[in-house]
């Protein structure tokens, strides 16, 4: 009997170590579990913080009264998202928010997440530019280069869309022709854009396109206010080649007056060999818009100056808050992201943009700079710094040194 008690309980011992080790694990699983879940909750999505999150007030914010009239501007609210990759010739400013940042894998993303609200975060790209735009309209030191009054001028440049809510600033040789068809269905005018005649896309009597200017000053405070605003800018230098091209050279739509009374004019007071007898060449071109005095002749022709003045003088980027910037660089996917923040993708669809049209030509702005004087460039450069430094444009020190 006594033996049969010591050879039982080393056994029963043994089960009892077995129970507890087995419960151990068990806990261990359990813990492990709750654990997984709880990072899985945690990090599921990037964009939630728990810290508290301000606004960046990039646009006019509308006030809680207003909210249901008022059209959203996706430059009102703080995102964190991912930027995608731009060109060479772009500089990417650094956006600083007060949130904190960090990494995020939705990169090249078209469109931002849907907030609870059902209103799209903008993918930080767009951000970036209108917080550059932001600062460098705060650098005194570019104030007389960045900053311009709300004037006729401008308001003749802006055109509406009142059933959508849109404010369109024209920026000439940015492709705005097919901007202006667009919102020319926009407003009923024609049922399609390929339905539009070319020769009534820019006839104003025609196209259905009311001009900001036509309004009251109420009306268009409201407007701006209240409003989608966008516009399109480019190169600097390469849009002056372009419409240098454009009026000068090739003219596509017969527009005498550039060859006829606006070119001599320049080359009378812009040509160094008063024997030449060419035509119009892109040097005097560069010496009339380089000019601290060019405002003389710009008075006698009128608006057509539109063709290559600043996109400061243009649209006053720094006196309104514009909802979206695009590039020409990038319009591939900057047209299909402005027609989803107006919400009009679905009525309409930018025209289809041929293969390498928008990129960057770096030989063909320096072949057409050879020859001119570093004096000559310094100097227009000076003028257009403004619109260099506001898009993030690089300085062309290949062209200036």
């Amino acid at each position: 009997m006594n033996s049969g008690r010591v050879i039982g309980w080393p056994t029963c011992d043994n089960m009892h170590h077995q129970w507890l080790l087995l419960a151990a694990c068990f806990w261990v699983i359990f813990m492990f579990m709750v654990a997984s879940k709880f990072i899985t909750l945690t990090f599921k999505d990037p964009d939630g913080y728990s810290a508290k999150q301000e606004f960046l007030f990039l646009t006019t914010v509308p006030e809680a009264g207003r909210l249901a009239e008022e059209k959203h501007f996706p430059g009102e609210l703080k995102d964190e998202g991912c930027a995608h990759g731009g060109h060479s010739h772009l500089l990417t400013p650094v956006l600083r928010l007060e949130g904190g940042g960090h990494d995020c894998a939705r990169r090249n993303e078209p469109t931002g997440k849907m907030l609870g609200d059902s209103r799209p975060i903008q993918p930080l790209v767009y951000l970036e530019r209108l917080e550059l735009i932001r600062n460098v309209c705060r650098d005194e030191a570019l104030k007389n280069l960045s900053h311009t009054a709300v004037s006729k001028f401008v308001l003749d440049r802006i055109f509406v869309c009142d059933k959508h809510k849109i404010l369109f600033c024209q920026t000439p040789k940015v492709g705005n022709t097919q901007w202006k068809k667009v919102l020319i269905v926009l407003n009923g005018a024609f049922p399609s854009i390929e339905e539009i005649p070319e020769n009534v896309v820019h006839d104003h009597e025609k196209n259905g396109l009311p001009r900001l200017s036509s309004f009251s000053e109420a009306e268009i405070q409201k407007r701006l206010k209240t409003y989608f605003k966008f516009f399109i800018v480019r190169d600097p230098f390469e849009r002056l080649i372009s419409a240098f091209k454009d009026k000068f050279v090739h003219n596509p739509r017969f527009e005498p007056w550039y060859r006829h009374e606006i070119a001599p004019g320049i080359i009378r007071k812009y040509r160094r060999n008063r024997t030449e007898t060419r035509g119009i060449q892109f040097e005097d071109f560069v010496r009339y818009l380089g000019d601290p005095n060019h405002r003389w002749l710009d008075l006698q022709f009128g608006d057509h100056i539109i063709h290559w003045v600043t996109y400061v003088e243009l649209c006053a980027p720094c006196e309104i808050k514009y909802s979206v910037i695009g590039h020409h660089e990038t319009l591939e996917e900057d047209a299909p992201y402005i027609l989803r923040e107006a919400g009009i993708d679905h009525l309409v669809s930018y025209p289809t943009i041929p293969p390498g049209i928008t990129v960057y030509n770096r030989t063909k702005v320096q072949s057409y700079f050879l020859g001119i004087s570093k004096r000559d460039i310094r100097r227009l450069y000076t003028r257009f710094e403004g619109d260099f430094k506001l898009f993030g444009y690089q300085k062309p020190d290949f062209l200036l040194n």
